[in-house]
């Protein structure tokens, strides 16, 4: 079996070991020889930020690290048994962004990945190369070999002299407006910059084409899936490939399982919820991408033309999630 999920960060990372689970393999281990399935995930790269002259890729890291056996799945982030040496030192020097710690382990990532970048080599490239050190038993594959970086507007925090006609506005990093300010400035937009001039990386539409079915994790619908489906091309390549298409959503109880997707759903307009969630992707049959959508026991979402059903969401542990691919395979009518 072949399948393609699109991914965000964390909660795409926790939901590839169901993946993998479901397929019977280790999922904290490599891919297995012998398994005749193949997994390929479709990576937002729209979070990416250069920092202390380092090429940092916050979500295909999460994907390395989880999938690889090294994450920190306490924090839910980052290096198991990390330090933080390096971060404190550039702290003390008042160097940029102290917001934004960079474990000592996780630098050294960072630090490969941008000498290569630098010598010429595609993100695609360099990330094969890290994988080849990781074994994530999984095709990680960056949406875009060209850079996109999500912007978000807001009020300056910065300007004391604002008034209701002619608020100061700017526009932040979306890693400055999600960690600095934990989401707590409302946003007026939220663009991944680039995006429209960006093409899909190497092997993106064959894993769109060619798979058995294809899965939309319960990543942030906005800054994660959204910044996916923005590079053109990918989204005519979901609406165009023969396997039917799944999603899972990110939302439980009105709230997000994990971070802050409200914030970014009211900045698009988009209520809190899964049924609102489901009704943004949209049904396949009227345009959008939706062929089955889960939702959380006891919620209901009324979504023309998708099958919608019901199963327990949270991930628990890697059993737990591999249960909810089952069910993703189940209403995709497809068997691994």
């Amino acid at each position: 079996m072949k399948i393609t999920v699109l991914v965000g960060g964390v909660g795409g990372a926790k939901f590839l070991l169901g993946v993998k689970k479901h397929l019977g393999l280790d999922p904290f281990g490599p891919a297995d020889p012998d398994s005749p399935h193949r997994i390929t995930a479709i990576v937002n790269t729209a979070d990416d930020i250069r920092l202390h002259g380092l090429q940092i890729c916050p979500d295909l890291d999460s994907c390395l690290y989880t999938l690889g056996g090294g994450a920190d799945l306490v924090r839910g982030w980052g290096r198991e048994e990390e330090t933080w040496t390096v971060s404190a030192e550039l702290a003390a020097y008042g160097s940029e962004a102290p917001w934004f710690s960079l474990g000592d382990k996780d630098m050294a990532t960072h630090i490969v990945r941008t000498r290569m970048l630098d010598a010429g080599y595609p993100l695609s490239a360099v990330t094969e190369a890290l994988c080849a050190r990781w074994q994530p038993g999984v095709d990680l594959l960056p949406m875009t070999d060209d850079r996109v970086e999500t912007h978000v507007v807001v009020e300056n925090p910065e300007t004391s002299d604002q008034t209701a006609d002619a608020p100061g506005l700017v526009a932040l990093h979306f890693q400055e407006w999600w960690i600095r300010y934990g989401a707590g400035l409302p946003a007026m937009s939220i663009t991944p910059i680039g995006a429209d001039k960006a093409t899909p990386g190497p092997g993106v539409m064959e894993a769109l084409a060619e798979a058995d079915v294809i899965l939309i994790a319960p990543s942030n619908p906005v800054v994660s899936i959204g910044t996916v489906l923005a590079v053109p091309g990918i989204r005519e390549g979901l609406l165009a490939s023969p396997a039917r298409i799944i999603g899972v959503s990110p939302i439980v109880g009105g709230a997000p399982v994990r971070g802050h997707a409200d914030a970014c759903l009211a900045a698009i307009g988009v209520e809190t919820s899964a049924e609102a969630v489901g009704r943004h992707y949209g049904a396949r049959s009227a345009d959008g991408l939706l062929d089955g959508w889960l939702v959380a026991e006891g919620e209901t979402a009324e979504i023309d033309g998708v099958q919608v059903r019901q199963v327990p969401l949270m991930m628990s542990d890697p059993e737990a999630t591999a249960a909810m691919v089952a069910a993703c395979l189940e209403l995709a009518d497809v068997t691994a």
